[in-house]
């Protein structure tokens, strides 16, 4: 068995045997359970974006990394969503040149023995950066408000961005750990609420330079991330493979192989309207499901009502300006 096959099938053992038995649960409760995350760490999976010598889950191609994700996504999205944060990290280990950060970081990421949250979008986005970094002796302070953090309380890492009075991002790897300086707010949310997604707030916290990964200016960024859509994009297929699943074979399977393939052929220009598209066919799939779930699917903690609220969800997680105006025309009733 090549390792892509390995990856891929005991993802899909995980998925069936563990996660989805337990997603109602899961959805239901108030944090992931701490045992998901760590059997995907003792499995392998924490290093999927990794260098092969720390774990044999690491993926050799992008396209079996997306399909490991997606395939953990239909079994618990909210399980999913949590781990899938932590991968940013890594690849940032992975790639960084500043001494020590690749020794010292690099193989307890790969394993789980550290687990990342990620706190970028707020300086990332275009326009002013809701979270600034300020040069100081020894490193640099931040200032700021991140939204959308998840894992707090799951993670010991924040893989952070924070943009400088010239306009550059500087990315450093966090303590995740309430102080004086590092405050949180929890985020109330229709979905994946055990995700434990929050708000983090910077008053001058302080981030040593041996702690930086990092640093690019805003505008090369910007152009290379569309290249980094394809990723998120298996979670609304992971939805749309659990609804199709349940649903029974049906034309929903066709269309789900074709929007991967498509999303795993895209290229920077096209991925903002294949990852709309695969938002777009989460959402049509759950509705598919509740259609043929019938009455029951508006009861609570039942997988059509759960996976629909996940569907919702997933319209508006990761978006970036191209992806939403192609789900606005996709969606639009005239």
């Amino acid at each position: 068995m090549s390792n892509s096959a390995k990856v891929l099938d005991r993802a899909e053992r995980l998925a069936e045997e563990v996660l989805f038995p337990a997603a109602e649960k899961v959805d239901a409760a108030d944090t992931v359970p701490g045992t998901h995350l760590d059997l995907l760490a003792a499995e392998g999976f924490y290093g999927l974006a990794g260098p092969p010598q720390f774990s044999e889950m690491a993926a050799e191609e992008t396209a079996t990394a997306a399909r490991a994700l997606e395939i953990i996504a239909s079994g618990c999205l909210t399980t999913a969503f949590v781990w899938a944060q932590h991968h940013s990290a890594v690849m940032a280990a992975t790639h960084s040149q500043r001494p020590g950060i690749s020794d010292r970081w690099l193989e307890p990421l790969c394993r789980g023995e550290r687990r990342a949250g990620l706190a970028i979008l707020s300086a990332t986005r275009p326009g002013p950066p809701a979270v600034r970094a300020e040069a100081v002796d020894g490193g640099w302070l931040l200032h700021g408000t991140a939204s959308w953090v998840t894992g707090w309380g799951l993670v010991d890492t924040l893989f952070t961005a924070a943009r400088d009075a010239s306009d550059t991002l500087v990315w450093s790897l966090l303590d995740a750990t309430e102080s004086d300086t590092l405050s949180v707010t929890p985020v109330d949310m229709v979905a994946v609420a055990a995700s434990r997604t929050v708000q983090v707030t910077f008053t001058g916290h302080f981030v040593p330079e041996e702690r930086v990964t990092g640093v690019v200016p805003h505008e090369v960024y910007l152009q290379r991330d569309p290249a980094t859509l394809r990723f998120n994009g298996s979670l609304p297929l992971g939805v749309a493979t659990r609804c199709a699943r349940l649903i029974g074979p049906s034309p929903l399977d066709a269309a789900i192989d074709e929007c991967r393939a498509t999303l795993d052929a895209a290229g920077p220009e096209e991925l903002p309207s294949a990852r709309g598209a695969a938002a777009a066919l989460a959402l049509r799939a759950a509705g598919l499901l509740a259609t043929t779930t019938g009455s029951a699917a508006v009861l609570r903690h039942r997988p059509a009502e759960r996976l629909m609220r996940e569907a919702l969800f997933l319209l508006v997680f990761g978006t970036r300006p191209g992806i939403r105006a192609d789900l606005i025309e996709r969606l639009h009733w005239g």
